[in-house]
């Protein structure tokens, strides 16, 4: 069990004139996705004022961050255009910053274009995919604004991601990309304080990698950047237990207290209540 509880830490996060401590508590980043095909909820928040009650709910409920998305990156989904993408997320995200929601936003996008929209409306921080490889703007826009952002790693598209992916060390292969982009990111203006780092569960993975990547996530702490950890309602939880998406969410629970227990400082989940009240009970056990 050595190496099992991590050496508590006080890194602070950085961005847009918001913080966030870790080290102490686990961070909840609830999924807002303004989307008709994301794989579990695609066109539940279509409309406006739903998106805001969901957000609301979910703040309520613990949520410490909001990730709004307005394309899924499900395996196979095809990209969407910048306008389309904007006419999903712009509306959305001013009424969140208008409502005084009370967590911080984040933008899922990895269009340079969405992402100033955004940060002008009042966002914190861009969760993206690509990790700043999408768009050739992209970092300039997130080093102007002082944003945050998340570095993502993904093996291909959302469209190709899925077919018959391949490492010789799915974990030492994904430091070792983290590690360049992390550099990258820093070298193009962007403060070491405000880079997040995610491994990537499910974004070119079988369920093998999965798997492998959770039972060794610590090894990513050498990173020295937080660590963002998305599992919630994934393929492989539901290959692991035979169970369609809308029955996943004790396999979700469970995973995010792996992650915490092995390092993670977020969690990105669709539910949040669950997870809130799992991760705070984790929390006052070995933090």
């Amino acid at each position: 069990m050595t190496g099992m509880f991590p050496a508590k830490r006080g890194n602070t996060f950085q961005c847009r004139g918001k913080q966030l401590s870790f080290g102490e508590v686990t961070h909840i980043m609830g999924i807002l996705n303004v989307t008709p095909d994301s794989f579990s909820d695609g066109g539940d928040f279509l409309d406006v004022h739903a998106a805001v009650a969901h957000a609301k709910q979910m703040v309520a409920a613990g949520a410490t961050i909001i990730d709004v998305g307005g394309e899924s990156s499900r395996p196979g989904a095809m990209p969407v255009s910048t306008a389309q993408e904007l006419s999903r997320v712009s509306p959305v995200i001013s009424a969140l910053v208008s409502d005084a929601v009370g967590a911080l936003i984040s933008v899922d996008t990895y269009k340079a274009q969405v992402a100033r929209h955004a940060l002008e409306a009042g966002a914190h921080l861009v969760n993206d995919i690509t990790a700043l490889q999408g768009d050739a703007e992209m970092a300039t826009v997130v080093a102007e604004m002082e944003a945050g952002v998340v570095l993502m790693h993904m093996k291909g598209t959302p469209r190709t991601m899925q077919r018959t992916p391949q490492y010789d060390d799915v974990v030492g292969e994904i430091c070792t990309w983290l590690q360049q982009r992390i550099q990258a990111a820093e070298a193009q203006g962007i403060a070491p304080e405000r880079v997040i780092i995610d491994p990537g569960i499910g974004f070119g993975k079988t369920t093998k990698h999965n798997l492998e990547i959770l039972k060794r996530l610590e090894e990513y702490r050498g990173l020295n950047k937080p660590i963002l950890v998305g599992t919630s309602r994934k393929s492989f939880i539901g290959n692991v237990l035979d169970l369609p998406v809308t029955e996943r969410v004790e396999g979700s629970v469970a995973t995010v207290c792996w992650a915490i227990i092995h390092g993670a400082d977020i969690v990105r989940v669709h539910d949040v209540q669950a997870t809130v009240r799992a991760a705070r009970m984790i929390d006052a056990l070995y933090r």
